[in-house]
């Protein structure tokens, strides 16, 4: 082994800092469990700021693992730190080989009392419970050395109440594997979402509707707190054939004096990645006619020009151009519409698509070619 690769392994990750920890605080620390050979708090470059996490190097393997085993979570400025052996190596951080995923936690579990649930299953590598502003997010990955370890912690951990709560715990997947479960679920939808029918409807005159497509497991229409209806809900079909056939049937046609839309229901991790899909796609659509990104507006009614079109989408951003397509001075019944950024295109699309304009629900997607 040459002697760079020795000092690599005699080196730890320190998260968690408080941003006013300095490199003399953490030398004084670490030095009380054996030489150190350097220490590096990662800073912004602009300003110098610490981003809350450094490097420390040991000159001895044993008197790293003697830092992790007796420091990990000690207190530094009031924020217990926390440790973990340096990981260069980018295929074993994103491989998923050992790494479990955690949900379900109660808001008090901190990175602390998750390492000591689990450290008894085998050497972990690394352990965070997510976090923001407002505290624990619920949910937390734990990385061990061997895939044997993980497996273990799963069949064991998988289930258990820990401070009232039942945990989910299970192998990690990585956002690519997540997001084309949820594509493949989407081609065989049997729950579809209504809305824009009004007050006036109940549960029973939803299903009448809705089973002349097939059988309905249930149906629900969202309701207030003095029991009116919302303007939505929800209808579940015993098969995928009965769902596409009433999205197709039933989407724009009239009930209680106004044309509904139908389609897919989406759980909220749905329509999450389907938003970070968009955005991916809307920012490779950029064009050089339009600075920002199109987007194409079918289904419009004979009512709606440049103008009521630019309004109705000025909310969601700096709109450059808009045009409704006519032939011979009548609306085409399409037009298009630019924004400046990805991410006021996205939001318009996930605002408008269905929402009644005029007397017809919108249709949106990304426009391709040029106006």
């Amino acid at each position: 082994m040459n002697i760079a690769a020795k000092y690599r392994m005699a080196s730890l990750y320190v998260g968690d800092l408080h941003a006013d920890v300095t490199e003399d605080l953490l030398f004084r620390k670490f030095s009380r469990a054996g030489p150190v050979l350097s220490i590096r708090i990662c800073r912004d470059l602009a300003t110098r700021r610490s981003l809350g996490y450094a490097y420390v190097n040991f000159l001895h393997l044993a008197d790293a693992q003697k830092a992790l085993d007796t420091m990990n979570f000690d207190m530094l400025k009031g924020q217990p730190m926390r440790l973990m052996w340096s990981q260069r190596d980018a295929y074993l951080r994103k491989s998923g080989i050992g790494n479990v995923f955690i949900k379900n936690l109660d808001k008090s579990i901190d990175n602390k009392t998750l390492y000591e649930h689990f450290s008894g299953f085998g050497k972990i590598l690394s352990s965070k419970v997510m976090r923001d502003e407002h505290g624990s997010k619920g949910y937390a990955f734990v990385h061990f050395q061997s895939q044997s370890a993980a497996d273990w912690a799963i069949r064991e951990m998988n289930g258990k109440r820990i401070r009232d709560r039942r945990l989910f715990v299970g192998p990690f997947r990585s956002r690519k594997e997540r997001e084309a479960e949820l594509s493949s679920r989407c081609s065989e939808f049997t729950n579809v979402y209504i809305k824009n029918f009004g007050d006036d409807m109940d549960d029973e005159r939803l299903k009448d509707a809705f089973s002349k497509y097939g059988h309905t497991r249930s149906v629900k229409v969202i309701t207030d707190s003095r029991g009116r209806s919302r303007g939505f809900g929800f209808v579940s079909f015993d098969s995928h054939e009965a769902a596409k056939k009433a999205v197709e049937g039933m989407n724009g046609q009239d009930i209680n004096g106004q044309p509904i839309f139908v389609g897919r229901a989406q759980k909220k991790a749905e329509r999450q990645a389907e938003l970070r899909q968009m955005f991916q796609q809307l920012r490779k659509e950029k064009t050089r006619g339009c600075h920002g990104l199109k987007l194409y507006i079918k289904n419009l009614d004979d009512t709606i020009d440049d103008e009521l079109l630019r309004k109705e989408f000025s909310p969601f951003g700096s709109i450059s151009r808009v045009k409704v397509m006519q032939k011979e001075g009548q609306s085409k019944g399409f037009g298009l519409v630019c924004f400046s950024s990805p991410e006021e295109a996205a939001k318009a699309m996930a605002e408008m698509n269905g929402r009644i304009l005029g007397s017809k629900p919108l249709s949106i997607a990304l426009a391709y070619q040029r106006f």
